[in-house]
C-alpha cells in the first residue's frame, strides 16, 4: 500500500475534486444512463463544504478526497456527540483503487466516529464496486432506489 495522508480541504481544492469525481463516477453513471459531463462536476461544486472535507495525498500529491458531514450541519462548533455523519465524496484516483489506500482512509475516519459514538450513513450508486468496500467495513443496506443504495453503520 502506498504511503498516504489526509489534510483539510480548502476552496482551492474544488476543481481538482470535481474533475476526479467526473472520472471516478463516469462508468457507473453511464451504466445508469445518468452521465452528464457538466452536471457531474457542477453538483460537486454546488455542494462542496471544505470544513467537512479532507484531501487524500499519496507521495505528497493529490490522490482523492472524502467528506464526513454532520447530518444537518450548520453549527460552527460541530455536531453533538452521537449525531449521525454522512460519508460523502469519497473518490480515489483510479490508479490507486484496490491498493488499500481507500480502506485505510475509511478505517481512520470510522475509527474517529466509533470513538465519538457516531453512526455513519452514505449512499453509493447501484452496481458500484465501492459497495463491497463499504460492506467490508460494516455498512448495511437500509434502502435502495433505481439509482442509489443507502447504507448505514453503527459505532463499534
Amino acid at each position: 500500500m502506498a504511503d498516504w495522508k489526509i489534510r483539510p480541504a480548502s476552496e482551492a481544492d474544488v476543481e481538482a475534486v470535481a474533475e476526479l469525481r467526473a472520472v471516478v463516477l463516469r462508468a457507473d453513471l453511464e451504466r445508469l444512463g445518468r452521465y452528464d459531463a457538466h452536471r457531474v462536476r457542477q453538483r460537486l461544486r454546488d455542494g462542496f463544504e471544505p470544513d467537512h472535507t479532507w484531501i487524500i495525498e499519496v507521495a505528497d500529491g493529490f490522490a482523492g478526497c472524502v467528506a464526513l458531514r454532520p447530518a444537518g450541519a450548520a453549527a460552527c462548533d460541530g455536531p453533538p456527540r452521537g449525531e449521525t455523519r454522512w460519508l460523502e465524496h469519497f473518490y480515489l484516483a483510479p490508479d490507486l483503487q484496490g491498493g488499500g489506500v481507500g480502506s485505510a482512509v475509511l478505517r481512520e475516519l470510522l475509527g474517529r466516529c466509533d470513538r465519538d459514538g457516531v453512526p455513519v450513513r452514505l449512499n453509493v450508486l447501484r452496481g458500484s464496486p465501492a459497495r463491497r468496500l463499504y460492506e467490508r467495513h460494516g455498512f448495511l443496506v437500509e434502502t435502495e432506489d433505481p439509482v442509489d443504495v443507502f447504507m448505514a453503520r453503527s459505532p463499534r
